[in-house]
């Protein structure tokens, strides 16, 4: 058994190869520390990036809807406006309907973006020149309003003023209509013809023809009736005198179902009508002949004149009975 120094080849080489197994572990452990740790940063770093991402993504998304927002509160004082002064002058909007027209295409416009859930900004910038316009043209229509306003306002004073007129010359046509009718008939009254000379005579015809006046019933054919009319202010032109007869039992002698008109009396049965024509201030003589049909009863025939509705004249004549001889 040989004794030495030196190590055996088992023993020398062993503790080499542990040695070199754990500077090998070691390592492997390094590098994956240092990977978990590297990893570990990325993690943290990209955690911080994604962070800061979704926080400046949030703020953005506040801005928009903020600005959102001012948009709308924007657009609505316009459309308060807009309905404030559209309100006050409804009587004026037939004057504006192409204005109107006009501002409710903006309006239209401005609505279809700001019900947009994720309207761009480009659409936002868009919204906010329309309102612009929008209260460009409220201004326009504020000032066409505030004429057309003032315009009415000025209509209606002089429609007043011509309301007014109206009704004093209304006032005073009826008047003036009182008095011209009152003067009419005044006049008419007063150029109603006045009926003088009136004459009633009784007439015989005889055989030969030759007329004998006779006051005696039985003998009389006719009663001739004359009389005078004149007016001073009567128009010249035709007229018509009505001429009834009373007979002795006093009922009308009637030529007819033809009547006048009177303005006492109402209508009237006529015996005669004679149509006149009259001179102004000259007397015309009217003469008509009246025969009853039968025989002239024995007592008065009563004679009226009318014209113009009044009676202007009468006149009675008394018929004897007569002797046995005469």
């Amino acid at each position: 058994m040989s004794t030495t120094n030196f190590p055996t080849p088992e023993q020398g080489t062993q503790p080499q190869v542990m040695r070199k197994n754990n500077t090998y572990k070691n390592a492997i452990i390094g590098v994956l520390a240092a990977g978990v740790i590297g990893l570990g940063g990325y993690m943290a770093y990209d955690k911080s990036k994604n962070s800061e991402t979704i926080q400046q993504q949030q703020t953005q998304i506040a801005k928009v809807s903020d600005e959102k927002s001012d948009i709308q509160v924007s657009f609505d004082a316009s459309l308060a406006r807009l309905d404030s002064m559209t309100s006050a002058n409804n009587g004026l909007n037939s004057k504006l309907a192409e204005k109107n027209t006009e501002i409710a295409k903006v309006k239209s416009e401005i609505r279809s973006i700001l019900n947009k859930k994720n309207a761009t900004a480009g659409e936002l910038a868009r919204a906010k020149t329309l309102i612009a316009s929008l209260n460009d043209k409220i201004t326009v229509l504020e000032q066409d309003v505030a004429r057309l306003t003032q315009e009415n306002q000025t209509l209606t004073g002089e429609k007043t003023v011509l309301i007014q007129e109206k009704e004093k010359l209304t006032t005073d046509l009826t008047a003036t209509t009182v008095v011209k009718d009152s003067l009419v008939k005044k006049v008419d009254v007063a150029s109603t013809l006045n009926a003088s000379n009136i004459s009633i005579t009784p007439i015989n015809v005889r055989k030969s023809g030759k007329e004998k006046v006779s006051s005696t019933a039985k003998r009389v054919d006719k009663l001739l009736v004359s009389f005078d009319v004149t007016n001073r202010i009567a128009v010249p032109g035709a007229t018509d005198v009505y001429v009834v007869v009373i007979g002795p039992d006093g009922t009308p002698v009637s030529a007819g179902t033809e009547t006048f008109t009177t303005r006492e009396d109402g209508n009237k049965s006529y015996t005669a009508k004679l149509p006149v024509e009259i001179e102004t201030a000259k007397k015309k003589n009217v003469e008509f002949a009246f025969s009853p049909g039968n025989k002239f009863q024995q007592g008065s025939y009563k004679i009226m004149i009318y014209q113009n509705g009044f009676l202007i004249g009468e006149g009675v004549r008394e018929l004897k009975k007569g002797g046995l001889f005469s």
